[in-house]
This record gives C-alpha cells, structure tokens and sequence, in this order.
C-alpha cells in the first residue's frame, strides 16, 4: 500500500508539470514552424536524383538531334573503360567554327564524386536549347516581363531574385560565342563514384609488374610548373602526390591520362577565351594562380569578373588562392599545382576560373540542387556575354609586373 501511495503521488507530480510545460512546448514547436530551419537537420529532404553517365548520354543524344541547328555533340576522347568524353557545341552556326567569335570552355567532374559540377552544366545545356526560341515570358507570372534577369538582385521587390530572365540573354549567347560543355570530365569516376579516373597504376614510377592501385587525380595531372612540388615539397604535400594510392595521385608524368590528354588536344586547336571548371564543395571562386600567392599578369581583369560572378551566385572570391588570407611580400608556395586552371592561362593564356558548388558533397536536397543550377545559368550567360570584350580586357588590364 504504501508503494502504491508513493507512485500515485509521483504520478500527479507528473501530470502537474506536464500541464505546466506543455503550452511552452506548444509555442516553441509552433514558432519553430514559422522560422525557417536549417537544412540539413531540421528540414525533410526530398533526395535529389543525379544523372548517371548513361541518363546523360541518352539525353544528349536526343537533344542535339532536336536542335540540331544549334547544339551538336562530339566525343573528345575515350576512357580507360571505353566511355566517351562528350562535348557539347552550342552556337547559332553550329557546324561552322566562327573565328571571329569568342570560345566558352564549361567543365565539370574532373572529380567523379562531385555530382553537382557535372549536373549544372545537363541543366544549362537543357536550359539553352529549350528557351532559344522562346519570345519574352512572364516566368513569375506577376504580369511583367524580364523584369528580374540574372544579376543577384531583386529587381521588382518580391523578395525574389533573378526569377524572370530576359531570353534574349541566351540567343546573344548562341550568336556571339563559341560555347564548348565537357559536363562529364572523368566519366569513369562518375560511374565508380569517387574522386580519381580508373586507369590501373603499377606503382608510383608505373614500373611496377602487377597493378598496385587505380586512378589518377586529373585536376592534379594538367603540366604547367610540374616540377615545383620538389622545390617546396611540405608546402605541396608532394608524397601524396606521388603515391598512386593517394586520392590525389597526380600520375606518372604531366597528361599520361586520357582524360586530360583529351581536354589538352581539344583545347589546342580552339580559340578559347575563358572557362570555368566546375567541382564541389564550399561555395567559393578561386583563380591562378594554383601554386603561389603571387598575383597573374591580369589580377584586375580575374578580380571584376569574379566580383561580377559573386553578385550573381552569393559565393565567395578567394583572391588569395584557397587557403591564403592576405598578400605577402615573398610569395608562398603552397595549393594545387597541376590544376586545369593553372595550365590553361600559364600555357594557353585563357582567363580561367574554379567554382566550388554547394555546402556539402554531395548535395541531396532538391530545392538546393535546383537552385545551384539556375544560378549557374546566370553565371554561365554572364561569362558568355563577358567573352565577347574580354580580348580587349587582356591587353588593357595588364599588369606585366605582376608575374
């Protein structure tokens, strides 16, 4: 009895506090509904669903035979495991190489795990050859038209931003760039799902007789300053990048891979202006250079074009390389060497960018997929319209002292 007495006490101490701490419970749940939460924790996520390399593949293939007149597609090269390296050509004269008119260079998976920097670019190619014909369209239906075009600003006070583009941003694109989409770099790795391509290595010099470990880190293996890693080699974190079982092996030799042996040749007989390549994660912009602090030739030509791009995607300008906060007097040897970006301005002179997509590898959330890809047709447009002045920008912001 006298146990049963003492639970029954407890038990309407119980229900006591209950009644008092559950209205509070209620006005925090209920305010909690009404402040946005932060993904990923409190947010229920609809998973987004990436293109594989063959979804892709098929649509590409269907959409260069529907708008033939303006997109055709072409494979650079093959891969170790016999896939194509696809390359996208959108132009109003698209069988026609138009010297007159800048080159557009867009890259994507130079890394295979890093879904996001190859699916922008499927849905700015869908993007570009579905609006091109398009008349001007009310996208917000608020009864107004282009009002709100890609520039990161809410330009009728909506609380929206870049919502209602003018069409013709795409049609001056077509008429007055060359625009060349690899979306898929390292196809290979995109279907393995991780970092490196997978070409079979034999060891770090490649003298060994059986296979010791696959792939290679193609965003380590382009040839501009190779060597520098064995002058400053703590700084270039060089005995990962010479052990082929590291995530950044950068191969035996500067292009042994097919891959980028494949971008190299493409490159070299095109008259591109500048490219973005597209990886993930952190939301930042870097540009050379990769190896060192020092400033290019066209610190100031780098800096408004990324400044330009920031305003319309909200990310970052490293101007310091990835890890540098301020200019120093004797530069630092530190970063990426063998990076994309680093041999095709050094040794082919295109201004030439690295945009890390997303907060996180991989992105899941839909909504945040979606809109990284409408941004980036705002971002990618903004360089198309660039590349038409940007010849004349080297020669007047030049900076020779700075190299």
């Amino acid at each position: 009895m006298k146990n049963t007495r003492v639970f029954t006490k407890m038990f309407s101490s119980y229900i006591v506090i209950l009644c008092l701490v559950l209205p509070s419970l209620q006005a925090v749940t209920q305010l909690s509904i009404n402040i946005p939460p932060s993904p990923p924790s409190t947010l229920v996520i609809i998973p987004y669903e990436y293109y594989t390399y063959d979804n892709m593949t098929t649509l590409l293939t269907n959409l260069s035979q529907i708008y033939s007149d303006i997109m055709s597609l072409t494979s650079i090269g093959t891969t170790y495991e016999g896939r194509n390296i696809w390359m996208v050509k959108l132009s109003d004269n698209v069988l026609v190489e138009e010297a007159e008119e800048p080159g557009v260079l867009l890259m994507g998976a130079h890394h295979g795990d890093e879904k996001p920097s190859y699916e922008i670019l499927i849905y700015f190619i869908k993007y570009m050859v579905e609006t091109y014909q398009m008349e001007k369209t009310d996208n917000d239906k608020d009864g107004l038209f282009n009002e709100d075009p890609f520039d990161g600003i809410d330009n009728d006070n909506d609380g929206h931003t870049d919502e209602d583009p003018n069409e013709d941003s795409i049609r001056n694109a077509l008429s007055n760039t060359e625009l060349y989409i690899i979306p898929m770099v390292n196809p290979d790795g995109v279907v393995y799902e991780w970092r490196k391509n997978r070409e079979p290595n034999y060891g770090d010099d490649g003298q060994s007789p059986s296979i010791t470990s696959y792939g290679v880190d193609l965003n380590r293996n382009y040839g501009y300053m190779w060597n520098i890693v064995y002058l400053f080699p703590e700084n270039f974190f060089l005995e990962y990048l010479i052990d082929d079982e590291s995530w950044i092996y950068r191969g035996e030799k500067p292009f042994s891979e097919r891959e980028t042996q494949a971008v190299k040749s493409f490159v070299e007989i095109h008259d591109i202006s500048i490219s973005l390549s597209y990886h993930d994660y952190g939301e930042f912009m870097i540009f050379p250079w990769m190896h060192t602090s020092r400033h290019t030739p066209h610190e100031a030509l780098y800096r408004s074009i990324g400044e330009d791009m920031a305003q319309i995607n909200k990310y970052e300008l490293k101007i310091y390389g990835q890890y540098g906060e301020r200019e120093y007097i004797i530069p630092r040897y530190q970063g990426t060497p063998g990076s994309s970006e680093n041999w095709l301005y050094g040794e082919q002179g295109i201004i030439a960018f690295t945009m890390e997509l997303c907060r996180r590898r991989p992105e899941r959330s839909s909504s945040l997929v979606l809109d990284t890809c409408w941004k980036h047709v705002g971002v990618n447009l903004y360089i198309c319209e660039r590349a038409q002045t940007i010849e004349e920008e080297k020669l007047t912001l030049f900076d020779g002292a700075s190299n």
